[in-house]
């Protein structure tokens, strides 16, 4: 993996491409200068940004209207408590909600201002110490981990998952690691999902080395076809995963209500940490989220968000069979996204620098710790046509290879 201050400086600039690519949502074409071929002079066409760069869902998933009418009840219902200081754990009715749903004590659950909060607190607790992630994996963390000067050592992965023989290396080597960071199920960047056995081999390794584990699972139910498999949590004793989630991919980013189930000894010692950060959490966002799932809505609610994610996955890779023969991909059962490889003598960044004035963005591999010839292909914010769309110009780039710096 890259020294830490060029992955900072990569991830600085993805933040910035990002942020523009969301601008087509906004002001849906953008002028680009092409040369015509007569006269020598040049002509103006309106080409659409097709956005392949950003892990948001769609608009046409969040359940506006349903919403609307929850934090409306959540207020009248119990707006002296939503409107004013609470307990910095959370909502109780949605921590006990939470704990009834995973089989757990509501003292257990912390509510947080979105997952990566908790990813936050957790850095803070174990500031200054080795941390094992997976090779590529989610890029936010690794800036909270650089941030407060952890060690992180990459485990390869395969399209299985997790490669346990790296992880086993890592874990013999250099100094015992505070814990392993892992997105087993629709992984973010590449989609993967760990399987059974490894899963459970997994954790018999963390039982050996006595070795903590934070699952991080925010995709795990917007799932597409095939069986769930256990997760950690589920499949480990309650003492060595720390199981983090969110309502950001099943109900709406915007509410900002991330939660995780802690081991026993972690409790206090991150709401501590919580209380040191703010006065009091965003308890109209729980309100509003407890309201929706006290009415059933949450049920329904998946199954449209995996109907309309689904087409979109099947677009994508119907588009890339089509268009892109010569990489290769994953091929997801769920989740947003998409791990493309490329010939080798492809360079994803720079290939990017020339998407983007052919109306197309997605995010080069190297940014989540990836090979140079790699990319991650958002498929959850553009309609199929879109996806279609991007992928025929995107093929007709990797045509003319740029060679890898």
């Amino acid at each position: 993996m890259r020294d830490d201050g060029a992955v900072a400086a990569r991830l600085e600039r993805k933040d910035v491409q990002a942020a523009k690519a969301m601008l087509p949502r906004c002001l849906p074409e953008v002028a680009h200068v092409r040369r015509g071929s007569t006269g020598g002079g040049s002509r103006l066409t309106r080409v659409q940004t097709i956005s392949f760069a950003r892990g948001v869902p769609a608009p046409e998933c969040i359940p506006v209207q349903e919403l609307a009418d929850c934090a409306r009840a959540a207020v009248e219902r119990d707006g002296a408590t939503v409107l004013s200081y609470g307990p910095v754990a959370g909502y109780e009715p949605l921590r006990e909600w939470i704990g009834a749903r995973h089989g757990v004590d509501p003292a257990r659950v912390l509510v947080t201002n979105g997952s990566l909060q908790g990813i936050v607190f957790l850095a803070e607790r174990f500031a200054g110490r080795r941390v094992l992630v997976e090779a590529p994996t989610y890029d936010r963390p690794l800036k909270i981990l650089a941030a407060r000067g952890i060690e992180v050592t990459p485990v390869a992965m395969d399209d299985e998952g997790l490669e346990l023989p790296a992880l086993e290396d890592a874990l013999r080597a250099g100094t015992k690691p505070a814990f392993l960071y892992t997105i087993p199920t629709f992984q973010n960047p590449s989609g993967r999902t760990l399987m059974v056995e490894r899963r459970r081999r997994l954790i018999e390794l963390a039982r050996e080395h006595d070795l903590l584990v934070l699952e991080d699972d925010p995709y795990g139910l917007v799932r597409f076809e095939g069986d769930a498999p256990p997760t950690l949590f589920e499949l480990d004793d309650g003492e060595r995963v720390v199981y983090s989630s969110s309502f950001s991919k099943t109900i709406a980013p915007g509410l900002r209500v991330g939660y995780f189930v802690l081991p026993r000894t972690l409790e206090q010692e991150l709401e501590a940490l919580a209380v040191s950060t703010y006065i009091t959490p965003v308890l109209l966002g729980q309100a509003t989220v407890f309201e929706f799932l006290r009415r059933g809505n949450l049920e329904p609610n998946l199954e449209r968000v995996r109907l309309l994610l689904g087409e979109r996955r099947d677009a994508m890779l119907e588009a890339l069979e089509q268009q892109l023969p010569s990489g290769r991909w994953s091929r997801p059962q769920g989740g947003y996204f998409v791990w493309l490889e490329l010939p080798e003598q492809i360079d994803a960044a720079a290939l990017l620098d020339r998407a983007a004035e052919s109306g197309i963005t997605f995010v080069p591999g190297m940014d989540f710790g990836g090979e140079p010839n790699t990319a991650r292909l958002a498929f959850s914010f553009v309609s199929p046509e879109e996806i279609r769309e991007g992928v025929q110009r995107l093929a007709a780039l990797v045509e003319e290879p740029v060679p890898v710096r």
